[in-house]
């Protein structure tokens, strides 16, 4: 039976069963390999409006969204609060309402608040991707994950996954945590004591290291977090040379990985910090291929919740 998918919300991956994630992951390798044609653009959305409603600050994510738009042929309005009548005390619903109003058949979404994206359904009564609200969740950075490791190694079932950072403020970590069991993967998430959540493996399933050895042990997959620097204000650790010291990816420290164990890092990577260049550079590196899959998962999502054409 072929998932339903049109008109649905992505709010997180926890909405979405095994074999739907499944069926997204098929269509994003239909959307890539258009990716790598001569003309990048097929008329699937001609008619339909996308919005990109971006209250945080993202270009990277909102870029991917609106060219995923453009490449399937949707008109695209692109929200940015810093530019918006928000600053000039607008409501969330208010601003929700006068998009609407325009025509929009999509809302992207980014905002600081968790639950944001329920909101922007819940006023415009229309489709919602969540493209980031606060830590709660980034089920579209997960998807594109998921699919680097499914197009690089196939059934994920079984393989060992290593997640190295501030698993605490992250909100990949807790998207890719939902999606990765339903598929079977083994995950073990690392960092420091103060960086990581006290109920991880009640909540999540996952296992808990703060040793970067023992937590790379035998992984198949390691995926790098930034470090976000505005937590040095809070005291979470000494600094970021005391971080780098103990939790950096290098070639001295992935000894402990599988040989040819994929590496990721969800960006922008802080060089040097959690990650050297040797790693990130490196020919198991897939962190170049994880932004051009973020823009066919995106297309594939759109595809589906609109009902394209093929």
């Amino acid at each position: 039976m072929i998932p339903q998918f049109i008109g649905r919300n992505v709010y997180d991956l926890d909405d979405y069963s095994r074999e739907e994630i499944m069926y997204i992951l098929e269509a994003t390798k239909g959307m890539k390999e258009i990716n790598t044609r001569e003309y990048k653009k097929i008329p699937t959305l001609r008619g339909k409006t996308v919005c990109t409603l971006f209250v945080e600050n993202s270009t990277r994510t909102r870029m991917s969204f609106e060219l995923a738009a453009s490449r399937l042929s949707a008109d695209v309005v692109s929200f940015q609060a810093s530019v918006s009548a928000l600053q000039k005390g607008e409501s969330l619903q208010d601003t929700v309402y006068t998009l609407n109003a325009m025509g929009i058949d999509l809302y992207c979404i980014r905002h600081s608040s968790p639950g944001s994206p329920q909101l922007v359904h819940k006023y415009s009564q229309k489709p919602v991707i969540n493209g980031g609200d606060g830590r709660h969740a980034h089920p579209t950075q997960a998807l594109l994950d998921i699919y680097s490791i499914w197009e690089k190694l196939g059934d994920l079932k079984g393989l060992k996954i290593t997640i190295v950072g501030d698993i605490l403020h992250s909100r990949v970590v807790r998207s890719n945590l939902i999606g990765m069991e339903k598929l079977g993967a083994k995950v073990t998430v690392c960092g420091p004591k103060t960086l990581m959540p006290g109920n991880m493996e009640s909540v999540y399933g996952c296992k808990v290291e703060y040793d970067l050895g023992r937590a790379l042990s035998g992984a198949d997959v390691v995926m790098g977090l930034r470090m976000q620097l505005e937590r040095m204000s809070e005291g979470l650790f000494p600094s970021l040379e005391e971080y780098s010291k103990h939790y950096v990816l290098s070639k001295d420290t992935l000894r402990h990985a599988k040989p040819n164990a994929l590496i990721m890092h969800p960006g922008p990577m802080n060089r040097g910090v959690e990650i050297l260049p040797e790693i990130a550079d490196n020919t198991n590196s897939v962190i170049v291929e994880q932004v051009s899959n973020g823009v066919a998962v995106r297309m594939a999502l759109m595809f589906l919740i609109l009902g394209g054409k093929a």
